[in-house]
């Protein structure tokens, strides 16, 4: 009985302490198992980008050159809003972005290119309602700086963000995609945002939920009436074995 009764206790004091962030992790599992992480990151709505051929004339090289690519850079040739372009990247440094049609370089990308370069990458004819200009971290945001955040009315709360300096959609951000933001914070117990699994608070969380568990084990042959049943058993096989008395000589 004391035995029992310290797990008993241990059991539900525990469970009082850990109630609310075993609810947390119980809803923040099902949420995740309910909703595909693609159609978290809105990879269902990005638009279908068939191969274009890129014409690339003598030219655009030469107008490329002129651009004094310095040894060590990488040269990527790509579409941009429908326009060849050539983006030169190296270790140290910014990339730049050139039009290849103008030898112009586009880098960093204007708000109205942004915002085509974002229509472009949605899926269906939704249209930029808002640009703004993001030059910091954010809680949605990690990418390459400078970037901007372009916003969709497209009754999701969509919002792309296209970075500034190589004309890239380097994140999709959504509604659900925030409320996935929210419970995978409260999932493993970090609401800095820095998704680290290896805070005190979520190790010290999760002893406490393994011994919770361990003492419910423990109950839970006296809270299935097993224990009783033994007992009564035990004393039926006792009693059958104690001898009678003597008859009377």
């Amino acid at each position: 009985m004391a035995g029992g009764g310290l797990w008993a206790k241990i059991h539900k004091w525990l469970a009082l302490i850990m109630a609310i962030q075993i609810l947390f992790w119980f809803v923040s599992g099902l949420f995740f198992a309910v909703f595909p992480i693609e159609r978290v990151r809105s990879e269902h709505v990005i638009a279908a980008q068939p191969p274009v051929p890129l014409d690339v004339a003598a030219a655009g090289l030469a107008r490329l050159a002129s651009a004094r690519v310095a040894p060590g850079e990488t040269v990527q040739l790509r579409m941009l809003a429908g326009r060849p372009a050539a983006l030169l990247s190296a270790r140290e440094g910014r990339p730049r972005l050139y039009d290849l049609a103008t030898g112009r370089q586009i880098s960093p990308v204007p708000m109205t290119l942004a915002a085509r370069i974002a229509e472009a990458d949605h899926a269906g004819d939704a249209r930029a309602a808002r640009v703004s200009r993001v030059v910091a971290h954010n809680g949605e945001y990690r990418g390459p700086l400078p970037a901007w955040r372009v916003d969709f009315d497209d009754g999701a709360e969509r919002a792309l963000y296209v970075v500034a300096d190589t004309g890239e959609v380097k994140s999709r951000r959504s509604a659900l995609w925030r409320t996935y933001d929210l419970l995978w914070r409260l999932h493993i117990m970090d609401w800095s945002g820095e998704e680290d699994f290896n805070t005190p608070l979520l190790i010290a969380a999760s002893l406490l939920a393994l011994v919770m568990s361990i003492a419910g084990i423990v109950l839970l042959p006296s809270r299935l009436g097993l224990t009783a049943w033994l007992r009564r058993r035990r004393a039926r096989i006792n009693g059958s074995r104690t001898p009678s008395a003597a008859p009377p000589g």
